[in-house]
C-alpha cells in the first residue's frame, strides 16, 4: 500500500491538503498533462476546507445548546438540548477519527464559534421568554465572557450545572 494511500485512509483533511499541494506543484513543473491543475488542487483543497466546515458547524450546535442547558429556566426542552449534544458529540469524534489532524483546529474553532452560537442560544431563549430583559441584555454584553467553554467542555461529556430556579 503506498504512503498516499495511507494517508488518505488515516487523515482525509491531510490528504486533501497534499494532494492539492502535489497537484500545484506538477502545475508548476509544466507537466504534458492536459489537466486544469490549479482548480483540480483548488477543489480537492475544497473537501478538507468541508470538513472543518462541518466540525464547526457541530461544535456551533453543541456551544448553543451548552448555553441554553445553562441558562434556561425550562425543564422541558432540555432532554432534547442533551441528546443533541450527545450526538454532535458522537459525529465529531467520527470525523475527528476520519481527520486526525482537524483535531489540533478544535481550540481555534472553539474560539470562533462560541461567539456566534451564545449569540444564536441568547436569542432563541429570549423569543421564548426564557431570560428576563435584564438578564438578557447582561448575557448579550458579555456573551464572550460568560461563555468561555474550553475544547474538553465541548466535545467531553462534561455538561453545565442547571441553572437556579
Amino acid at each position: 500500500m503506498s504512503e498516499t494511500k495511507t494517508l488518505y485512509d488515516e487523515d482525509f483533511v491531510a490528504w486533501s491538503r497534499q494532494q492539492a499541494d502535489a497537484l500545484r506543484s506538477a502545475a508548476h513543473a509544466s507537466s504534458n498533462q492536459a489537466l486544469d491543475w490549479e482548480n483540480l488542487a483548488e477543489e480537492i483543497e475544497s473537501l478538507g476546507r468541508s470538513e472543518r466546515r462541518e466540525l464547526a458547524s457541530r461544535m456551533s450546535t453543541i456551544i448553543e445548546h451548552l448555553v441554553k442547558l445553562g441558562h434556561s429556566p425550562a425543564n422541558d426542552p432540555r432532554s432534547g438540548w442533551r441528546e443533541t449534544i450527545r450526538r454532535e458529540r458522537i459525529e465529531i469524534e467520527r470525523l475527528l477519527e476520519d481527520s486526525p489532524s482537524l483535531g489540533q483546529e478544535v481550540p481555534e474553532l472553539a474560539k470562533k464559534e462560541i461567539k456566534r452560537a451564545a449569540e444564536t442560544a441568547i436569542a432563541a431563549l429570549g423569543e421564548r421568554n426564557e431570560l428576563s430583559p435584564s438578564l438578557q441584555q447582561t448575557l448579550w454584553a458579555k456573551s464572550l465572557d460568560l461563555f468561555s467553554y474550553t475544547p474538553d467542555q465541548i466535545l467531553g461529556d462534561w455538561f453545565p450545572p442547571e441553572p437556579p430556579a
